[in-house]
């Protein structure tokens, strides 16, 4: 035997290992008889996480993709030519882009509507074939009554779709499917991660025919989450309990001081009842003063503990404005439609010390102030 093939094929027996931490099989292709057979169908680092996010949701299934974004449009290709969209307008900046371009694409008939209110609620239309929302809202963190919005939407169509995207919220403190969804949503990236440096998106059900239609859509796109950000994201969650309570800590105190300092006209914080949302963290947002929204560019720059990179939910804080960031790909019309300007702020507050945040803001809006 010549010693190349040897070497090609010398590879230890990992059966009586038996690791305390799964480790990463950063490998595309398995053995014809194994169940994962391609990692483009499925990867034990992936079934592992996607058993942790079934547990935590008290969900029947779950599906691990790429991102948050592959996510929604994996949920989208449920839909079909003439079917009908209902999206809450207050929502993501690129799912609002993206529901935009797929249904015009696909001659899906889009409405976006003010779901926040009873009014619009039951203005859906009689043959909704989905609606989607976030709650809490991005921006503003407005929360939406799921059953509500089930109820109505299943009573048009009893075949209708309810998804909610519960990046924010997180099964920790809101289980969408207890409250008549049939998907709940999850950017992996915020929260989950909680570090900024892993991308996944997380799609959970009660539905086993919804749940293999979402694997059908995953393996044929190739949008399933690599092994490496797969076991990242398994390895966050093992410190995802006690980082959303220092968070959800942190996030009131800073509330309370916001609402009282001269140069912020009002805080955006979302109605927890304890029921339907039972906690919350991290993210906040506030507007400026008038007289202070140009010198927005100073009070970013004064800040020292508060990055200003497009990431969330993470270990570190950052500051960002919707306007020009989460929300930059709607155009200037349609965010106005929706109430949104550059007087927002959006903080998302971390792990520091919370005086030391407290200092942070309380120099900076001091520089835009007194100039």
């Amino acid at each position: 035997m010549h010693k190349i093939t040897k070497m090609l094929h010398e590879r230890i027996d990992i059966a009586d290992t038996h690791p305390v931490v799964t480790p990463i099989f950063q490998n595309s292709a398995f053995e014809a008889h194994s169940p994962y057979f391609y990692t483009r169908k499925d990867n034990p680092n992936v079934v592992e996480l996607e058993r942790v996010m079934s547990v935590l949701e008290e969900s029947e299934f779950a599906v691990c993709c790429s991102t948050g974004m592959a996510a929604i449009a994996s949920v989208l290709q449920l839909l079909k030519p003439g079917d009908v969209l209902v999206v809450n307008q207050l929502i993501y900046g690129c799912s609002y882009k993206l529901f935009q371009r797929y249904c015009e694409q696909f001659h899906i008939d889009l409405h976006f509507l003010d779901l926040t209110t009873e009014a619009g609620i039951l203005s859906m239309p009689k043959n909704v074939s989905m609606v989607l929302f976030e709650s809490p809202t991005n921006p503003f963190v407005h929360t939406l009554s799921i059953q509500q919005v089930a109820t109505v939407a299943k009573a048009k169509n009893p075949n209708a779709l309810v998804v909610v995207d519960n990046t924010w919220a997180t099964p920790l403190y809101q289980q969408p499917m207890k409250w008549g969804a049939d998907i709940a949503l999850y950017s992996a990236t915020k929260y989950f991660s909680g570090h900024s440096d892993v991308m996944g998106g997380v799609l959970t059900t009660n539905n086993a025919e919804i749940h293999q239609k979402l694997r059908d859509t995953r393996f044929y796109q190739g949008a399933v989450m690599d092994p490496n950000s797969a076991w990242l994201l398994r390895r966050s969650m093992q410190t995802f309990e006690i980082r959303m309570k220092a968070h959800a800590e942190t996030t009131v105190i800073i509330r309370d001081w916001l609402e009282k300092h001269p140069g912020v006209t009002k805080v955006y914080y979302p109605n927890i009842d304890g029921v339907q949302l039972t906690g919350y963290a991290t993210l906040l947002f506030f507007d400026l003063r008038e007289d202070l929204i140009d010198r927005y560019p100073d009070f970013i720059q004064s800040l020292k503990w508060f990055d200003t990179g497009t990431g969330m939910a993470c270990v570190t804080s950052m500051v960002a404005r919707p306007f020009t960031g989460s929300h930059a790909s709607m155009a200037d019309a349609e965010k106005l439609q929706i109430g949104l300007t550059s007087q927002l702020v959006r903080l998302s507050i971390g792990l520091e010390n919370t005086q030391d945040l407290i200092d942070d803001l309380s120099t900076a809006f001091a520089v835009i102030m007194n100039h």
